[in-house]
């Protein structure tokens, strides 16, 4: 996809990484040589100063379809690896003193890297959007349970829940975020995590083409 868009797609061998990675400072290196003016984007949008925002927004509009529809979601389920969504998403409810009801499942396999980094995102666009107060440490959830065996490596239980996904409600997930998510989600619930009645919302991020990348694993179905 990225070669049908036109884009210098650089492969490197340095292994998996949330953090800034030399790579991605040649690459901005290599245009400034070029006479080029970069735009400089990190995985995920993840530590750029306004990568929160757009979750900031989610929130708001979460708020505005469960005024429309009567009720209020008990709890949010998201995956997190770089993250900006659930830093946005924190930030965003927390303007509504939910933020501890966001729950992000991790599947980036380094637990502190992550929550130091969804730490900072919260920081910073907790200033942008002049919320007032800061973000407790409490109101910062993630669930470690289900990032093994390594990211981007799905468990047996991960391509279970898939499959459940794709057969009984049509949602395709892939093995590297929303698979790893959907398995928290419903392995949550039948450990009664969540109390009858609740109504959860399950944050679908896309993710959907890695499923080209594996396709060995479901080719069977």
């Amino acid at each position: 996809m990225t070669k049908l868009m036109g884009a210098d797609s650089r492969l490197v061998e340095d292994g998996f990484d949330i953090g800034i990675r030399k790579s991605w400072e040649d690459a901005i290196q290599s245009v400034e040589d070029a006479g080029g003016k970069p735009y400089a984007i990190p995985a995920g949008a993840s530590v750029h100063k306004f990568g929160g925002l757009g979750y900031v927004g989610f929130a708001e509009e979460v708020a505005a379809q469960e005024k429309d529809l009567g009720f209020i979601f008990d709890y949010i389920i998201v995956c997190v690896v770089t993250g900006s969504t659930q830093g946005g998403m924190i930030v965003g409810f927390a303007a509504l003193d939910r933020a501890d009801r966001v729950i992000g499942i991790d599947a980036s396999g380094t637990l502190q890297q992550t929550r130091d980094q969804v730490r900072k995102i919260v920081d910073a666009t907790s200033e942008l959007v002049n919320l007032g107060r800061s973000v407790r440490a409490d109101e910062i959830v993630i669930n470690p349970d289900y990032a093994y065996p390594a990211y981007g490596v799905p468990s047996e239980e991960t391509n279970e829940a898939i499959r459940l996904a794709a057969r009984t409600e049509a949602m395709i997930t892939d093995p590297v975020y929303e698979g790893k998510s959907m398995q928290g989600m419903i392995d949550l619930a039948r450990k009664g995590f969540f109390p009858e009645g609740s109504k959860v919302l399950y944050a679908h991020l896309g993710g959907a083409p890695a499923l080209n990348g594996y396709s060995y694993y479901y080719k069977d179905g």
